[in-house]
């Protein structure tokens, strides 16, 4: 949409009369030639106040779709080293709560190589259907051969919408596969809702956290949304899965590649906050880098793992893989302690799921209490010390 200048209508008298009017100095006319330039902010005065019909608003053609031609939430299965990432199946389980709403089967898209343990592993979960890409030349990720036949997937099947999780595999392959359909995708939701129109209402947050964004994609199909690992809840395994396995025949042609993988090697595991069950995350109220060993101690009484809001990242206490939030990791642990934490928006929005959040802050109006079960107004140097004193003339922590 934009505004259009009917150049045959302008003239020296009509020029001046719409650059005077428009009150972004966004109208120019030099050498006998009208333009719109970047400062237009789109008020449209200069249409409604203007000369008749020397400046024109004119929307663009919005396409529609047939929607009832796609039919099925699919979920990628996010596939390597033999072994299905958690939060496939964290997707399943919210796939099928949007199934319900819109009667559509959930299906899965597995690609890779030797997966039959794996489509049976996702047939446990209650999908309706596997769909299986299975080949010796699918056995490491390669970008160009995996969205091919993903592109091949969805032009023989049609699912009306598809879940990726926010991987590094996931967030490589879904923007490639969407603009291959021209097709909009939501990266890291945080909440998925659909309408009984099949549209899928993506939940995310935007604008550095401060307000929840509703993304829909009404006249596109399919949409894509990624999500991060621990979002949603882990499903149960279903008792008698119904569920088929279908193996797709794709050309050969779809599977070359201009890259030459020559090994792939699994990375050394690393610390992930994302599985931990107990965390103590610390934030600026933290004074000194050496009183992170208090910290420590308490973490080892506790069994819990050590995390961060972004500024201790920033100001090098942590490395990133410590961090909670928008620009850190998701986590739901059993119990996560907050200690110096204010609890803006853009950290809450990575632990807010946790069962039990204690948090402790000397500031009583502090963000964090809006999202803590318990709640300690104190000094964290009074609190910590104290807390450790009492686990370890605790008997139950010796």
């Amino acid at each position: 949409m934009g505004l259009k200048i009917n150049h045959k209508l302008i003239n020296n008298d009509v020029a001046n009369i719409l650059v005077n009017l428009c009150p972004f100095k966004a109208i120019t006319y030099d050498n006998f030639k009208l333009e719109i330039n970047a400062a237009c902010k789109m008020c449209k005065m200069c249409v409604r106040q203007g000369p008749t019909g020397a400046i024109t608003f004119e929307e663009d053609k919005v396409e529609t779709i047939n929607k009832d031609e796609y039919k099925g939430i699919c979920v990628y299965v996010d596939y390597e080293f033999g072994s299905i990432h958690n939060v496939t199946f964290e997707l399943i389980g919210k796939a099928k709560q949007l199934a319900k709403v819109i009667n559509h089967p959930v299906y899965a898209l597995l690609i890779g190589h030797d997966t039959d343990e794996a489509s049976k592993q996702l047939l446990e979960y209650g999908v309706d259907k596997v769909f299986v890409y299975e080949d010796e030349l699918l056995k490491d990720f390669d970008m160009q051969r995996y969205t091919n036949c993903f592109e091949d997937f969805i032009n023989k099947n049609k699912p009306s919408s598809i879940l990726v999780g926010a991987t590094n595999i996931g967030r490589a392959l879904a923007p490639r596969v969407a603009a291959r359909f021209h097709t909009g995708l939501t990266a890291d939701c945080t909440k998925l809702e659909m309408k009984e129109n099949t549209d899928l209402v993506q939940i995310r947050p935007a604008f550095g956290g401060n307000i929840m964004a509703q993304i829909i994609n009404p006249n596109h199909r399919p949409q894509f949304a990624t999500v991060r690992y621990k979002v949603f809840d882990m499903p149960k395994k279903v008792d008698n899965p119904t569920g088929s396995i279908e193996k797709i025949d794709i050309d050969k042609k779809w599977l070359k590649s201009d890259v030459t993988i020559i090994s792939v090697e699994e990375k050394p595991k690393q610390l992930d906050i994302s599985e931990a069950d107990i965390i103590i995350a610390i934030g600026r109220g933290l004074k000194n880098k050496n009183d992170i060993t208090m910290i420590e101690e308490l973490a080892s009484l506790l069994n819990a793992t050590i995390a961060c809001s972004r500024p201790m990242v920033e100001e090098g206490f942590f490395d990133s893989k410590h961090q909670i939030g928008l620009s850190g990791k998701t986590v739901k642990p059993k119990l996560i302690i907050t200690i110096g934490i204010s609890g803006a928006i853009q950290f809450a929005s990575g632990m807010r799921n946790a069962d039990s959040i204690i948090a402790i802050n000397n500031d009583p109006n502090a963000q964090i209490f809006d999202v803590a079960n318990y709640g300690i107004v104190a000094d964290l140097y009074d609190v910590v010390p104290k807390l450790i004193k009492r686990i370890k003339e605790d008997e139950t922590y010796v």
